[in-house]
């Protein structure tokens, strides 16, 4: 069994940061509500404290057992770090703001701007989807338009989906956890180990052989925007690429949304990579202007070249 993680209690300081509470938890990180003593503005903290790996022992210090672990743990702090050099060099209306970061008690602290609002993931579950082309044309260009400054920078998010978007007040987004973010491999060989989401990775990211790029990303936003519709997150890429039941969204949902802005979505789904768009700029002018969808040629399709296929 892995240990069990113990949170930063609230009035822990660490660096000039004082924690106020937890507010958040994933398989490598704990996330935290806190404030600047000096300046009393509250930011949000992101702790590098992996579930399988390490535990909080005395006077908060993180512990590691054996050194297979220890260096696992090290790689993954290294990763940890690179995420905040990512994100400082990504200045965007639409990307969260990272205000520093500093190692202390044996790990890694990532502090990022304090933005109030929900969680889209939440607010899916909550509403039970059909969420309005109204709110999904108000929350995805901004969210596109990020995504091509990343890709412009030869950088890909890999980690897309409801639970990662931030909604502020108005329904203005805020594109979180660059966890999984790297640069472009220049070949398949080149490409570090891929965080998966059911539901919302391509194809392309379930293996070693997948070719990903910025239309991996393209996927999971038109996945994000099509679980805003149904409720629940689609059926994965995986399943999908053996045998694909899913109803397109233009069949599916066709009495409630706009006709354009189905196509776009199921457009971004195409489980052949070389089919959807092939960067975030792509679909976003397809949802803001209806750019045609190009037909099909199933005659040069990734996955029949061998890009995409199954290892």
């Amino acid at each position: 069994m892995p240990n069990p993680r113990t949170s930063l209690a609230p009035g822990t300081v660490i660096d000039c940061y004082a924690i106020i509470r937890l507010i958040g938890s994933g398989g490598f990180s704990l996330i935290y509500l806190a404030q600047d003593e000096e300046t009393r503005e509250r930011v949000v903290i992101k702790e590098y404290l992996p579930r399988e790996l390490a535990r909080r022992g005395e006077r908060q210090q993180i512990e590691i057992s054996g050194q297979e672990a220890f260096d696992t743990f090290n790689r993954g702090k290294k990763l940890f770090y690179l995420e905040a050099k990512a994100l400082t060099t990504l200045r965007h209306p639409n990307i969260v703001d990272v205000l520093t970061f500093f190692l202390a008690n044996n790990t890694a602290y990532l502090v990022m701007k304090y933005e109030p609002g929900r969680n889209l993931g939440n607010y899916i579950k909550r509403h039970k989807g059909r969420l309005s082309s109204n709110f999904l044309l108000t929350v995805f260009p901004p969210v596109l338009d990020a995504l091509s400054l990343i890709h412009s920078h030869g950088q890909l998010h890999l980690d897309i989906k409801p639970g990662n978007v931030h909604l502020r007040p108005g329904g203005n987004p805020l594109l979180l956890d660059f966890g999984a973010v790297h640069q472009f491999a220049t070949s398949r060989r080149g490409q570090s180990a891929q965080v998966v989401t059911s539901g919302f990775s391509p194809v392309e990211q379930y293996y070693s052989s997948g070719y990903v790029g910025p239309w991996s990303d393209v996927y999971a936003i038109g996945a994000s925007m099509r679980a805003c519709m149904e409720g629940h997150p689609p059926p994965s890429a995986i399943e999908r690429h053996a045998r694909d039941k899913m109803r397109s969204a233009l069949s599916r949902f066709r009495k409630h949304y706009p006709r354009q802005l189905l196509e776009v979505v199921d457009w971004a789904m195409e489980v052949d990579p070389l089919l959807r768009p092939q960067d975030a700029g792509s679909m976003l002018k397809a949802l803001l202007d209806g750019s045609d969808r190009p037909e099909p040629d199933s005659n040069h399709s990734r996955l029949e070249r061998g890009q995409g296929e199954p290892g």
